[in-house]
């Protein structure tokens, strides 16, 4: 189903069409397989979950990805860099974000756990998106939870774990929006390399099980209009 590629650019290019807006029908769709017509994969999470372990899971995904960076002009190793982030207990690496397309792609790069800080991966929380991950070195625990929202969904009441696993390099997983995790310890030079929805929910949550503090997370770029109007 998939081809090989040569350089990182282009294998990252294959895997934006794979998981791109079907745009054909169910019966002329080969990249895609059985989906509705003109719908966004994101609506369609498990199709997006399938075409992702099979793309990441082939040989040498690690020096696909070197290939990429390495290939980049200066121009657009400045543009990644200017769409990365540093956050508390890791460096969140954009390797690819078109406007035109429902994904992103991403890499991110585990501190030594003796630099982090509380209050990121270590706390419980969400997302605003869906994401696939896959753990290209290291290892981390992982913990998932059920979380009780308060009525109005802005704030977590409280939190029960589910589960804790240890994952290892060549494991891949799955989050959606609404599910809560953290990652309250990660093997030093731990690297995961992720596919990330469009943002679905407008904000997101964590939990500090300690101080049972709830604490909610609004994107900068959505406050532009709020800004303006308290100026």
């Amino acid at each position: 189903m998939f081809t090989e590629s040569a350089a990182g650019t282009s294998a990252l290019a294959e895997l934006a069409t794979i998981v791109a807006v079907a745009d054909r029908p169910v019966t002329d769709s080969p990249v895609l397989g059985p989906c509705v017509v003109g719908t966004p994969v994101a609506d369609h999470w498990a199709r997006v979950e399938e075409r992702f372990r099979e793309w990441a899971g082939r040989p040498g995904l690690r020096d696909r990805l070197r290939a990429h960076l390495r290939s980049l002009p200066p121009r657009e190793q400045m543009r990644m860099v200017a769409r990365s982030r540093e956050t508390t207990t890791h460096f969140a690496w954009c390797l690819r974000d078109e406007p035109a397309e429902p994904f992103t792609f991403w890499l991110h790069e585990y501190k030594p756990q003796r630099d982090w800080r509380q209050g990121y991966a270590d706390s419980i929380h969400n997302h605003r998106y869906h994401f696939c991950t896959v753990l290209l070195a290291g290892s981390y625990l992982h913990e998932r939870f059920d979380a009780r929202l308060a009525p109005d969904g802005g704030s977590i009441v409280d939190t029960t774990l589910l589960r804790s696993t240890e994952a290892v390099e060549g494991d891949a997983g799955t989050m959606l929006a609404h599910e809560f995790h953290r990652i309250p310890k990660a093997a030093d030079d731990t690297l995961t390399f992720l596919v990330k929805s469009r943002a679905v929910t407008p904000w997101s949550l964590s939990f500090d099980p300690d101080t049972r503090t709830s604490h909610r997370h609004v994107p900068v770029e959505s406050r532009l209009e709020e800004l303006t109007n308290t100026l």
